[in-house]
C-alpha cells in the first residue's frame, strides 16, 4: 500500500486553506463527556497528542515540505486533563444511584402511606373511644367486693399513681417515650440490626404510643397496612394530647391476663390492692406480665414471673428511675412464694349484682358504683364454714358442693354463698341453680291448711294411702297412725303434707308459695307437697322470711344504691314490699309449728342457744338434695348441700345442713340481744290491718293519699285502736279518745309501708290521679280504681257503694275505722274468706264466742267436733278431725328421737 504524507499533516505546519473547517468539522463529531461515563473521557485524553492524528510510538511526525519550522517548546499543544481514577467514578456511579434509590424509595413509602392512610376514615372524625365502664361493687361497710364490667377495673389518673408505675412502664416498653414524636427511627434502626444478626425475628418495634393506636383504633393483624396505619395514628395522637394522657391511656386500656384490662383491675385481681397502693416490686411484676400475660402469670408461673420483675427492676435502675439498691431490695426472694388474691365467695355475690343492672339502669355507658347489703364479714364467716363442712364432711357423705344464703327478715341479703371454689367453677348455686327442695317446701301446704280453717293440733293420719295412682311414702318406711299436724310438719311426715294438698288443692298451695315470694313456675299437682319442684335457694330462703317478721312479704335485695363515678345517684332502694301476706293468726299458728320442728324435730340440730328458732329440713328424692331453711326474729338463712352431677348422697337436711346452719347463725348473732319470733300471742301488740270494702272484698283507698286505708288493732282482742304516731320515734302508739293519752299496756310499733294501690284513673293531660276536689269543702269528688273495682266519692271523701251510688251501710271508710254492724253498734272484725283467700268484715261477737260468718261466706274457726276430711282420706276412712294436741313423746317412741 502506498502511504503518502502531505505537508499540511506535517507538525507546526499551517493548515491549507479549507484544512482549518475540515479540523473543525472533525471535532464537531467528538462526544462529550457526561456524568457516569468518566472513563471515555479517561481514555480520549490519552490518546489525543495534537490535532487528531495518529502516533509513532510518541515521537512526532518527521516535517514534510517547506514551511517555518516551530520553536521547539513553543508549540501550542492541547493541555491533557488530569486522569480521574477508575474508583472515584465507582464511587460518583454508586452515589447517583443510591440518591436516585433513596428517592424512589421514599416517592413508594410515600405512595404505601398515602395508599393505606386513604384508608383510613378522615381525621376530622378521629376521637379516643369511650372505654368500657367499669361496675364498682362495695359491700355495706364500702369495702370493695369486686369490679365488674369487660375491664374488670375502674380507670385512674396518672397523677393519682406512685411516680414508679408510670416509670416502669416506660423503662420496659418504650425508653425513649418522652423524646420521639410516636415513631421511634432509632429504635427500628436497633430491632433491624439484631433482627439480621440473629436472622430472625427478635423483637418489636412499636412505640408506647403505637401501642395505645393499635388498642384503640385498630385490628392485631400484623399487615404491613396495620403497621403503616398504627404510624399514621400515633403522630395523630402525639399532635392531639400530651405525653401523660397518652400514658394514661396505655396503662388504663393494656390486658394484663386473667380478665384485668388497665392497671387497677391488674392491681386488684393480682394483689388485692388497688394501682393507688401498688409497692415497686408489684408495680414492676405487673409491668413484666405484657410481653406474655399468660406465660408470667404470677398465679400460674410465680417463677417466671419474678424472673420478669427482675428484668423490669434492673432496666428502671439502668434508666436512672430507681437506684441499684432499690431495685434490689423490692426483688421477692427466689424461695418466697407470689402471694396473689384468690377470688372468693364474694364474687358470686358480684355476679349476680352485675346481671342485675341491666334490670335497675337499662344500658350502662359510664362508670359506676354500687352499695350493696352484703356484711363483708359475715360474707367470710359463711364461706369459711361451707368450706370447712365440705372438706370434711362431703368424702364421708358423698357430696361436693355447697351453698349459703342469709338475709335480713326484712330481705336484704346478708351474705351469700354460691359454691365451695370460685376459681374453679363461677356457677352459682345459691341464685342459678333450681334444685328440688324436699320437704323445705311443706310450710306453704300446712300455711294452706291453716288459711282454710286447721289448726296445728288438727289430728291426720299417717298411713298408706293412694290418689288417682299416687301413692306418697314416708323417707323412713314407718307410719305412726294418729298424729297432730304440729307433728306432721315437725317429723316431716310425707302422707300428711299430701293429705292436705290435696284437701286444699294443688292450686291453692302454688298461690300460697307465690304470695310469700317463690317466682319460679309451679305446676299444681298433688305431689308438689313434697317439694318436687325446683326453685332456687335465694327464693326459697326469702319465702320464710314472712314467718320472721311478723306476716310481711319481702322481696330479697342486695343493691342499696348505685351512682356514677362523680356520686350522682342513679337508684336508690326503698323499702315498700308486698305487704301482708299472712294472717297474724294464722302467722301464730305457723311459728308454733315451725318452732317445733326444731325443738324436737328433724332440724333439732339448729337449735340456738337463747333465741327463739323456727325452720324446716329438706332432703329430695335420693338425698341429692339436702337443705335447711331456718329463722330467728333478726335473720333468715338457707343452705344447700349436693353435687353439681345431681348424684346421690347420704345426707339429709336435719345433718350437715343444720350444723352449718347453726355455726353460722351463732356468728350472725353473736353480741345481739335474743328477741322472740313474731307470732304466738299477739295480746299487748298492735297489728296493723288493711280496711276492706265489704261490699268489693278490695282493700278501701284513702281518698287524701291514693293509698290504701290502714288500721291498728288490738291483737289480743281484734278491737280497732285509735292510733297517733309518736314523732320523737317515729312509733304508732295507741291513745285513749277520750284522753288522747297513750294506753298503757299495748306495745308500739313501726308503722309499715302500706302496699301500693293496683291502679288509677290517671288524667292524661297532667299525669295526675283523676281526683277532683270540691272548691267548698276541699274534700276528693271523683273515682280512683282500686284492684279494677271503680270506687267512687261523695264530697265528703265517703266511698260510694258502686251498686248504689250511696255510702255502704255502716260507712265503713269513715276516717279508716272499721265498719259498725249497724244491729250492735260495734266494730266488726276483719276475717278471710276460706273460698276466695279476700279479708272481709263480719259482725263482732260476744268475747270467747267465735265469730259468726256473713251470709254466704264460710265459716273460719272450725268447731272443736267438726270433721274436715279430704276427698282421698274419707274413701280410705282415715280422716283428719280436731280434737285435744298429743303428746309429742307418741313420735319420739315411733322414730326413736
Amino acid at each position: 500500500m502506498d502511504f503518502r504524507i502531505s505537508a499540511d499533516d506535517r507538525v507546526g505546519n499551517q493548515p491549507a486553506k479549507g484544512g482549518k473547517a475540515k479540523a473543525r468539522s472533525t471535532r464537531s463529531e467528538r462526544v462529550e463527556p457526561s456524568l457516569g461515563r468518566s472513563v471515555g473521557v479517561f481514555v480520549d485524553d490519552e490518546r489525543s497528542g495534537g490535532n487528531g492524528g495518529g502516533g509513532h510510538g510518541g515521537k512526532p511526525p518527521k516535517k514534510s515540505g517547506g514551511g517555518k519550522p516551530p520553536r521547539r517548546g513553543k508549540a501550542k499543544l492541547s493541555k491533557p486533563k488530569k486522569r480521574r481514577s477508575r474508583t472515584g467514578g465507582f464511587l460518583m456511579g454508586l452515589l447517583w444511584w443510591g440518591f436516585v434509590g433513596c428517592l424512589w424509595a421514599g416517592l413508594a413509602v410515600i405512595g404505601i402511606i398515602v395508599y393505606y392512610g386513604a384508608q383510613l376514615p378522615s381525621s376530622d372524625t378521629w376521637a379516643i373511644p369511650e372505654r368500657p365502664p367499669n361496675i364498682r361493687i362495695l359491700a355495706a361497710d364500702g369495702s370493695l367486693i369486686s369490679n365488674r364490667g369487660q375491664t374488670g377495673g375502674e380507670a385512674v389518673t396518672f397523677r393519682e399513681l406512685p411516680y414508679y408505675v408510670p416509670a416502669a412502664f416506660i423503662a420496659s416498653e418504650d425508653r425513649r417515650f418522652m423524646s420521639h414524636f410516636g415513631v421511634d427511627p432509632i429504635g427500628i434502626f436497633s430491632v433491624a440490626i439484631e433482627m439480621i444478626e440473629a436472622r430472625g425475628v427478635t423483637r418489636g418495634a412499636s412505640t408506647l404510643t403505637q401501642q395505645v393506636a393499635k388498642n384503640l383504633f385498630l385490628t392485631p393483624d400484623q399487615t404491613l397496612g396495620r403497621k403503616v396505619q398504627e404510624a399514621i395514628l400515633a403522630i395523630w395522637l402525639e399532635q392531639n394530647y400530651t405525653k401523660e394522657q397518652i400514658l394514661e391511656l396505655y396503662m388504663n386500656r393494656v390486658y394484663f391476663g386473667s380478665g384485668a384490662t388497665g392497671i387497677e383491675a391488674a392491681a386488684q385481681t393480682y394483689f388485692g390492692v388497688s394501682a393507688r397502693n401498688l409497692s415497686l416490686g408489684q408495680a414492676a411484676m405487673l409491668v413484666g406480665l405484657l410481653p406474655a400475660p399468660s406465660a408470667y402469670n404470677p398465679k400460674a408461673n410465680p417463677d417466671k414471673a419474678i424472673e420478669r420483675q427482675r428484668i423490669v427492676l434492673g432496666l428502671m435502675a439502668q434508666e436512672g428511675y430507681i437506684t441499684k439498691d432499690e431495685a434490689a431490695a423490692a426483688q421477692i426472694d427466689p424461695d418466697e412464694t407470689v402471694r396473689t388474691r384468690v377470688a372468693g365467695s364474694e364474687s358470686y355475690v358480684a355476679d349476680w349484682v352485675e346481671s342485675l343492672m341491666t334490670a335497675y339502669l337499662g344500658e350502662i355507658k359510664d362508670d359506676v358504683v354500687v352499695q350493696t347489703t352484703i356484711d363483708y364479714k359475715l360474707q367470710k364467716d359463711a364461706e369459711f364454714i361451707v368450706k370447712e363442712h365440705v372438706a370434711e364432711d362431703g368424702p364421708k357423705r358423698g357430696f361436693t358442693q355447697g351453698a349459703l344464703v342469709a338475709m335480713d327478715v326484712d330481705g336484704k341479703v346478708r351474705a351469700m354463698v354460691g359454691g365451695v371454689d370460685y376459681q374453679k367453677s363461677q356457677y352459682n348455686r345459691a341464685v342459678t341453680a333450681k334444685r328440688q327442695s324436699g320437704s323445705a317446701f311443706k310450710p306453704f301446704v300446712y300455711l294452706a291448711a291453716m288459711e282454710k280453717g286447721y289448726t296445728p293440733d288438727t289430728l291426720a293420719e299417717d298411713a298408706k294411702f293412694e290418689y288417682n295412682g299416687w301413692s306418697p311414702r314416708n323417707a323412713s318406711g314407718k307410719y305412726a297412725g294418729t298424729v297432730t299436724l304440729r307433728q306432721g310438719l315437725a317429723y316431716s311426715l310425707n302422707t300428711i303434707a299430701a293429705r292436705l294438698a290435696i284437701d286444699v288443692t294443688p292450686e291453692k298451695v302454688v298461690e300460697v308459695a307465690m304470695r310469700l315470694g317463690i317466682s319460679s313456675p309451679l305446676t299444681p299437682v298433688p305431689s308438689i307437697a313434697l317439694g318436687t319442684q325446683e326453685i332456687n335457694l335465694l327464693e326459697l330462703t326469702s319465702a320464710y322470711a314472712p314467718f320472721a317478721n311478723g306476716g310481711y312479704g319481702v322481696i330479697p335485695n342486695v343493691i342499696t344504691k348505685i351512682t356514677d363515678k362523680d356520686g350522682k345517684v342513679l337508684y336508690e332502694a326503698s323499702d315498700a314490699g308486698p305487704g301482708r301476706v299472712i294472717d297474724p293468726k294464722v302467722l301464730a299458728e305457723m311459728n308454733d309449728m315451725l318452732e317445733t320442728a326444731v325443738e324436737v324435730g328433724t332440724g333439732k340440730r339448729a337449735n340456738l342457744n337463747g333465741w327463739e328458732v323456727g325452720g324446716k329440713t329438706g332432703t329430695s328424692q335420693e338425698s341429692r338434695d339436702a337443705l335447711f331453711i331456718g329463722y330467728t326474729s333478726a335473720m333468715v338463712a338457707g343452705v344447700w348441700l349436693g353435687n353439681d352431677d345431681d348424684s346421690g348422697t347420704s345426707l339429709s337436711g336435719g345433718n350437715v345442713p343444720a350444723q352449718i346452719w347453726s355455726e353460722f347463725m351463732t356468728k350472725a348473732l353473736a353480741g345481739k340481744e335474743p328477741a322472740p319470733i313474731p307470732g304466738g300471742s299477739y295480746a299487748g301488740q298492735l297489728v296493723a290491718q288493711q280496711v276492706v270494702d265489704p261490699t268489693t272484698g278490695q282493700p278501701v283507698i284513702d281518698p287524701n293519699t291514693g293509698q290504701p286505708m290502714v288500721q291498728y288493732v288490738d291483737g289480743g282482742t281484734g278491737e280497732p285502736v285509735q292510733t297517733t304516731t309518736d314523732p320523737a320515734t317515729g312509733q304508732v302508739v295507741a291513745i285513749d279518745p277520750a284522753t288522747g293519752q297513750p294506753i298503757n299496756g299495748l306495745q308500739p310499733v313501726q308503722a309499715q309501708p302500706a302496699p301500693q294501690p293496683e291502679g288509677q284513673v290517671i288524667d292524661p293531660a297532667t299525669g295526675q290521679p283523676a281526683m277532683q276536689y270540691d272548691p267548698a269543702t276541699g274534700m276528693p269528688v271523683g273515682q280512683i280504681v282500686d284492684g279494677g273495682q271503680v270506687v267512687q266519692y261523695d264530697p265528703n271523701g265517703q266511698a260510694l257503694d258502686p251498686a248504689t251510688g250511696e255510702a255502704p251501710q255502716g260507712q265503713p271508710v269513715d276516717a279508716g275505722q272499721a265498719p259498725i254492724d249497724p244491729d250492735t253498734g260495734l266494730p266488726m272484725t276483719l276475717v278471710i274468706d276460706p273460698a276466695t283467700g279476700q279479708q272481709v268484715w263480719v259482725p263482732s261477737a260476744p268475747a270467747n264466742q267465735p265469730q259468726q260468718p256473713q251470709a254466704g261466706q264460710q265459716q273460719i274457726i272450725v268447731p272443736q267436733d267438726q270433721i274436715v276430711p279430704p276427698a282421698a282420706v274419707e274413701q280410705q276412712n282415715q280422716p283428719v278431725y280436731q280434737t285435744e294436741r298429743q303428746q309429742r313423746t307418741l313420735m319420739d317412741m315411733i322414730f326413736g328421737n
